[in-house]
C-alpha cells in the first residue's frame, strides 16, 4: 500500500516545493516546529542515535523516554511511529542504502505492534537543505519512494527537509534545524541538541566511518543499549589525514563543509585518533566477539553491564 498524506497517495518523484503546494498543511506544520527553540536535552532517560543507527522501543519502556539525533546536515532524521501500540523508531539516514533501511524501520515497528487492535504508521521527515550537491533532495526522494514501496499504509504527518529546512545567510545555504528528540510517551517531535552522544561514542563513529550498514543498537524487550561486536579493516592513511588541516578535513570529509556544526572536525580527528589506536577491533575491542551491552542506572545513565549478569 502506499504512502499517504490526508488520505491520498502521493507522488514520491514529486520536488518538495510542489508537495508543499498540494498540501499546505505540511507547510505549516513545517513552518511551526522550525519556529521552536532547540532544547537541550540532558542524559537522563535519552537513548542517543548516531548516523547509520536506529532504536525502536514503546511507551512501556522504564529505562529510555526519549530518542534523539543531530548533527544531520545532508542527512534525513526518520521517526516512524504507530499510534496503536506507540510504538516509536528513530533513525539517522544518510542515502547509503535508503530501500533496505526503510524495510528494516518498517519492520522493527510493526514487530511491536501486531497486537494493536487500533491504530496506524505515522511518519516524520525531518532535516536536510538546499545544498550544492542536491543530496538532501535525492534523499528525501528517496525515502518518499521506498516508504510508497512498502506493503502497509504509511502516513506521512511531519514533512520539514530540503528547502523547508533551509536558510540563507551570505549566499551560503544551512539547515535549520541540525537535530530532534521524540518523546516515546507524548509523541511529541521537537528540534533538539545533545550535550552527551554516548556510550561509545568514538566506537560507534568509528563503525559509521569504515563503511557500517544500520544498526539497531537497541532490545527494548530488555531494555539494554547493544554496541556491536564490530570489526573493521585498518583505516587507510589514517595518519596523512591525522596530519591534514581542518579545512582538509571539512573539505574530503563532509557532504556539507560549509554547513556542518562547529564541532565536526574535533569529532572526525577524535574518531580517525580511535581507529589508529584500534586497527584490529577484533583483538583490541572485542575479543569474545560479544556486544558491549548497557542498561540506565537509578540516575537514569547508561552503565555497562558484565556479560555474566545479562
Amino acid at each position: 500500500m502506499p504512502l499517504l498524506v490526508n488520505g491520498e497517495r502521493i507522488d514520491p518523484g514529486r520536488p518538495p516545493a510542489a508537495m508543499i503546494r498540494a498540501y499546505p498543511h505540511l507547510e505549516e506544520k513545517a513552518k511551526l516546529l522550525r519556529s521552536r527553540p532547540t532544547q537541550i536535552v540532558e542524559p537522563k532517560g535519552l537513548l542517543y542515535v548516531q548516523q547509520r543507527e536506529f532504536a525502536v522501543t514503546t511507551p512501556k519502556d522504564g529505562s529510555v523516554s526519549i530518542l534523539g539525533s543531530d548533527d544531520a546536515t545532508t542527512c534525513h532524521l526518520v521517526v516512524l511511529r504507530h499510534t496503536g501500540s506507540g510504538a516509536t523508531c528513530l533513525t539517522h539516514c544518510d542515502g547509503s542504502d535508503t530501500e533496505a533501511e526503510v524495510s528494516l524501520i518498517m519492520s522493527s515497528v510493526k514487530s511491536f505492534s501486531n497486537s494493536a487492535d487500533y491504530g496506524r504508521l505515522e511518519l516524520h521527515l525531518v532535516g536536510g537543505f538546499n545544498d550544492d550537491r542536491q543530496l538532501s533532495q535525492k534523499l528525501t526522494n528517496q525515502l518518499l519512494r521506498a516508504f510508497d514501496l512498502q506493503p502497509d499504509d504509511v502516513h506521512l504527518v511531519t514533512f520539514c527537509v530540503t528547502e523547508l529546512n533551509d536558510r540563507e545567510e551570505k549566499d551560503i545555504h544551512f539547515p535549520i534545524i541540525y537535530g530532534i528528540a521524540v518523546n516515546v510517551k507524548t509523541a511529541e517531535i521537537f528540534p533538539a541538541t545533545f550535550p552527551e552522544k554516548g556510550p561509545d561514542e568514538d566506537l560507534r563513529s568509528a563503525h559509521i566511518l569504515t563503511g557500517a550498514r544500520l544498526t539497531n543498537i537497541y532490545d527494548a524487550k530488555k531494555e539494554q543499549l547493544h554496541i556491536g561486536p564490530y570489526f573493521w579493516r585498518p583505516f587507510p592513511h589514517v595518519d596523512f589525514w591525522l596530519e591534514q588541516d581542518d579545512q582538509q578535513i571539512l573539505q574530503n570529509l563532509s557532504t556539507s563543509p560549509l554547513a556542518e556544526p562547529p564541532h565536526f572536525v574535533s569529532h572526525i580527528r577524535s574518531t580517525l585518533t580511535f581507529l589508529k589506536e584500534h586497527p584490529f577491533p577484533s583483538r583490541s575491542l572485542f575479543p569474545d566477539r560479544k556486544p558491549r551491552i548497557y542498561r540506565k542506572n537509578q540516575d537514569g545513565l547508561w552503565e555497562q553491564v558484565c556479560s555474566d549478569k545479562i
